[in-house]
């Protein structure tokens, strides 16, 4: 395989004008506008040492979708559970493929696979960031609101992987984003950090009236992600308030849609009146999972220009 490749491992890794082209890929896939087949030939290895339904189907029905094969790898397929070096795996699946999409837990394991596979490497979900889903959700906001910049986005919940690449897509994007979060559950602090000093609008919070306030786009996720069941109980306490309902998105624009990654708690971190409400996107969203992999796939495997 070619030594001259690009990983798409975090947001930041496209600049602007890059994620505005991708975008726009994404839509003419979606419309049926888009007819090639780039990956003809070519094979997708999939990790999983995180299950997921999304994740797996999009970037299967999309690699087929645009001519190639994706090759579903569990912790029982590959040796990496096992104590295989994540850099061995590297150099045995890139004589095979042409490139890997990973979804684990450490994202260090994601920098050591792309700093060592000579092939593309896509980040399907870490605990620290989830991009391919913040990039479908910007997709949703440009969908239903016609724009993205300049669209005020409120965060409500945990500051985990999903709230870090909200932070990142913003300070990239141009708008407003209000992450309302309990003490103790904040961001990452190097993501914030960056936008910051990047001059995006991004503001911590610990009000979620507040932080929903004239938003166009209300989004959330689970109390506790996978590999956090443990911390069930705790988390209910702490989020007791950060729920949203009828009367948070109340509170929000008139037009403003409610989105989700999923799955999603119904009376947890979600009311079923929102999720299953006239401005819950949650669908369209998830469907914008396929468009955006099979763009990205198709610019970093296929040489789809941006």
């Amino acid at each position: 395989m070619s030594a001259l490749h690009r990983d798409f491992l975090d947001i930041r890794d496209f600049n602007r004008a890059e994620l505005v082209s991708l975008f726009q890929l994404a839509e003419r896939m979606r419309a049926g506008e888009y007819t090639a087949r780039p990956l003809t030939g070519k094979a997708l290895a999939m990790i999983f040492m995180k299950s997921s339904t999304r994740t797996r189907v999009s970037f299967e029905v999309g690699a087929s979708q645009l001519g190639g094969t994706a090759l579903f790898l569990s912790p029982r397929d590959v040796q990496i559970g096992r104590g295989e070096p994540v850099s061995d795996t590297a150099r045995v699946l890139e004589r095979y493929v042409h490139g890997i999409m990973i979804r684990t837990f450490a994202h260090a394991d994601v920098d050591v696979l792309a700093a060592t596979a000579r092939v593309p490497v896509i980040n399907g979900l870490t605990d620290l960031s989830h991009p391919c889903q913040v990039l479908a959700d910007v997709l949703t906001v440009r969908q239903h609101l016609g724009a993205h910049e300049g669209v005020p986005v409120a965060w409500i919940g945990d500051g985990n992987n999903m709230a870090n690449s909200w932070i990142e897509a913003a300070q990239l994007l141009g708008f407003p984003l209000r992450l309302a979060c309990p003490e103790g559950y904040d961001p990452d602090a190097g993501f914030l950090e960056r936008a910051r000093e990047a001059g995006a609008d991004v503001q911590l919070l610990r009000d979620p009236r507040e932080a929903v306030e004239g938003a166009r786009v209300v989004t959330t996720d689970v109390w506790a992600s996978m590999g956090q069941e443990e911390e069930q109980d705790a988390r209910e306490e702490a989020f007791a308030d950060f729920q949203v309902n009828g009367p948070l998105m109340a509170r929000a624009s008139r037009d403003a849609i409610f989105l989700h990654c999923l799955p999603a708690h119904r009376g947890e971190e979600v009311s079923a009146e929102v999720i299953d409400g006239p401005q819950s996107r949650v669908w369209d969203e998830a469907e914008n999972r396929l468009h955006i992999q099979k763009a990205i796939m198709a610019v970093l495997m296929g040489g789809e220009p941006l």
